[in-house]
């Protein structure tokens, strides 16, 4: 009697196939999430026009001071919309499908080449602006004498800390785990 010849090394069974069909096609679940950031970069944009119009509506009483706030305001919004932006082309190309749109001339030169801990530091990069540019308008409303109760100045700099600390030592593990052997 004969006895059945061993599976080829590496060969999979029709259902192991299968389910890994099905789950590299649920990848495709993410794309909704990243259309719903477009409609919030949608909702971003429309916050920085109607800023620019209430305060071009004011412009000739405008102080200097209010102008870098508002000046820091729309800086804050767009960070905020570069992160989205990152986070849609990056998070779309890494987890989901490369996109084949436009010339080489018309792609940020980061696309395509934004690995995930490249997005990573990306991402921390522009929550510490954004933090920054929070910070900076609170200490531009006490030098127009306006009250900014020592409570929310502490919280400012306390975030504002916590997320360069947490910027750096994810650097530092990105650094760490670039000098590690691949296994």
């Amino acid at each position: 009697m004969e006895q059945p010849s061993p599976a080829a090394p590496g060969a999979k069974s029709g259902a192991v196939r299968a389910l890994e069909v099905w789950l590299f096609r649920a990848r495709w679940l993410m794309a909704p999430f990243y259309v719903g950031l477009v409609l919030a970069l949608i909702a971003l944009l429309y916050v920085f026009a109607t800023d620019i119009w209430h305060e071009l509506a004011h412009l000739s009483e405008i102080t200097e001071a209010h102008a870098v706030a508002l000046a820091l305001s729309l800086i804050d919004l767009s960070l905020a919309g570069n992160l989205v932006v990152i986070v849609i082309f990056s998070g779309y190309e890494t987890f989901v499908s490369k996109m084949d749109v436009g010339s080489e001339e018309e792609r940020p030169d980061w696309m395509g080449r934004v690995d995930y801990s490249g997005m990573k530091m990306k991402l921390m990069a522009s929550i510490v602006a954004i933090s920054a540019v929070a910070l900076l308008r609170a200490f531009m409303r006490m030098s127009e004498d306006q009250l900014v109760p020592n409570v929310e100045l502490a919280w400012l700099v306390g975030v504002h800390v916590t997320f360069v600390v947490s910027a750096l030592l994810l650097a530092v593990m990105d650094y760490v785990v670039s000098k590690t052997t691949k296994h």
